[in-house]
């Protein structure tokens, strides 16, 4: 073993709080695994805009106590470099069902005590929305959520959120990363939580606490439309994670009584043992609880992901079967619905640039501001609160990985407000004698219908950068399509068709949006570190008055084939 190497294990050694991982780490030596050893010692877990996440285990490039020590004390220092008072205004701390959030968690409220910082500590597992809402309701410096979200059962994750509620952005993330880099070679400060009572810097959030965010959902006013609660009936699962007691809650305040929970996902379990990916985008996650509707002939089938930021479900069809809606699909309905209430001065709603283009066709409608943002609800929310105005607040926000938020209440993704509003949508339209998919096809009819489709593609490791390729070569048609305008978000400029160029409003990123002639569009983010590209896609197909929803559906279907293909085939390989 290389003597570099051999500094790094000791050096770790002397400094791992955990026996187990020290055991782990052992072991690994005592078998003379190099290339394990050498694997682990590569780097260090990178800090960004979305914290930490990724495997737990042994060394400096996995989630364990001293990784989350190190960081937390490079978090701690950042605060009281940049916010005044931050050691007064404190920390919210809160943590999921893994096996280790309830370590690390506490593991970070000792670090942040010994540096003199107030901590707000959940007393058990919270949903990932209430740490995000205990920023703002407790005027926190910041906040932190020990969680890996809907990722499988050998990861975990730390998330920050900064004094506004929102998830850090740019600067915040490599300035945090910088003094986690600081904090590494020095000695990590650590105080006893009992001694930080004593000195009172640890203050427990009790059930007053969820019970503040359990009222400021049903306060909500945009969640006050009550409305037919009695012709819905729902199934719900929490996926193994932390959803389950405040989503039953929050459904029986807004008046909703036929609640089904699936009892073998129902209490928090890091195991996940009943779903191959704890996703409820992954096929089969959403089995048992479409069993559940089955049984009841529930309305909707719904899905929290195990932090509950997440909302995920399925709508019972008139054959009695259920089928899955995506992010897009609720994001509109809500959408739709928010801005069908709303009053002149809160009806600002946004997206971002992969989700459906849909919303902000909606907006218009209404004639409301849409805004749109890279990806991330890190975006969103910042956005939106610079925009959030006496006469133009924020309404709503969305983007199709199944994340929504609405009103003020929480400026992060909240699952559990979503399903509120979703339960009172249903309930709204059935006392009208109407269904989610009724409402589907009068917006699709006035609207078009839009599908939305997403391709990752791996490229041959000798195919030409894609993204210098098509800077190079700007196509001016994609498959019969002209192509109107193409943004090139490095260089933050729009091109037209006509040759006139616009300056875009948006944090610089690698990648290329191309609008055609027909409504459609293509979104092509290339990967910097090998050979392999995402694509999103959308098709706007006219409902005419003889089409059927299958009809429209069908033809959109055939039409996003086509596409696909099309485009792919112009790129090189």
């Amino acid at each position: 073993m290389n003597t570099h190497l051999q500094h790094q294990i000791n050096h770790w050694l002397n400094k791992d709080p955990d026996p187990k991982t020290r055991a782990q780490l052992q072991a690994l030596i005592d078998s003379n695994n190099e290339t394990e050893l050498a694997a682990r010692f590569a780097g260090r877990l990178a800090f960004g805009t979305a914290g930490l996440r990724g495997e737990v285990g042994v060394g400096p490039m996995a989630m364990n106590r001293l990784v989350i020590r190190q960081t937390t004390a490079g978090l701690g220092a950042y605060l009281l470099e940049q916010i005044n008072n931050a050691a007064e205004r404190g920390v919210v701390i809160g943590y999921d069902g893994r096996h280790d959030s309830y370590d690390f968690a506490h593991d970070a409220a000792s670090v942040l005590t010994a540096m003199g910082i107030n901590v707000y500590l959940t007393h058990k597992v919270a949903a990932t929305p209430l740490v995000a809402f205990g920023v703002k309701h407790l005027n926190a410096a910041a906040g932190i959520v020990v969680t890996a979200s809907h990722n499988p059962p050998q990861y975990n994750g730390y998330k920050v959120y900064w004094e506004n509620g929102a998830q850090i952005i740019p600067p915040h993330d490599s300035g945090i990363a910088a003094q986690i880099t600081r904090a590494a070679t020095q000695a990590i400060p650590f105080l006893a939580l009992d001694d930080a009572i004593a000195q009172q810097k640890l203050n427990w959030l009790q059930d007053d606490f969820y019970q503040a965010y359990r009222q400021g959902i049903f306060d909500v006013k945009e969640l006050q439309y009550r409305n037919g609660q009695d012709k819905v009936s729902l199934a719900y699962t929490a996926m193994h994670g932390v959803g389950a007691d405040m989503a039953e809650t929050v459904l029986k305040d807004a008046g909703f009584t036929q609640v089904y929970s699936v009892a073998a996902q129902r209490e928090p379990d890091g195991d996940f043992p009943t779903v191959n990916f704890p996703n409820p985008e992954e096929k089969g996650a959403m089995d048992l609880v479409i069993a559940e509707a089955k049984k009841h002939k529930a309305t909707l089938a719904c899905a929290n992901d195990p932090d509950a930021d997440r909302f995920a479900v399925a709508v019972r069809t008139p054959d009695g079967e259920y089928k899955m809606l995506t992010g897009d699909q609720v994001g509109v309905l809500l959408g739709h619905y928010l801005l069908s209430h709303a009053p002149k001065n809160q009806q600002l709603n946004g997206t971002t640039i992969v989700s459906s283009s849909l919303l902000s066709k909606i907006a218009s409608e209404f004639g409301a501001q849409s805004y749109t943002t890279l990806t991330g609800f890190k975006w969103l929310m910042n956005v939106g609160i610079s925009q959030h105005q006496q006469d133009n607040q924020f309404l709503f926000a969305y983007e199709e990985a199944l994340g929504y938020t609405i009103g003020n209440l929480v400026w992060d993704k909240d699952g559990l407000s979503a399903i509120v509003a979703f339960a009172q949508l249903t309930a709204e339209l059935a006392a009208n004698g109407q269904t989610i998919w009724d409402r589907l096809e009068q917006i699709y009819r006035q609207h078009g219908f839009h599908l939305n489709a997403q391709v990752s593609i791996a490229l041959k490791p000798d195919t030409p950068n894609i993204g210098e390729f098509l800077r190079e070569n700007p196509p001016l048609t994609i498959g019969e399509f002209a192509v109107v305008s193409s943004d090139d978000l490095k260089s933050l400029q729009r091109t037209c068709a006509d040759g006139s160029k616009h300056s875009i409003d948006l944090p610089s990123s690698d990648v290329l949006i191309y609008a055609l002639a027909n409504g459609a569009r293509v979104i092509v983010r290339p990967s910097g570190t090998e050979p392999k590209i995402k694509c999103y896609y959308e098709i706007v197909e006219t409902m005419t008055n003889t089409d059927t929803w299958a009809s429209a559906q069908e033809r959109a279907e055939q039409a996003m084939a086509a596409f696909i293909s099309s485009h792919q085939a112009s790129l090189p390989n």
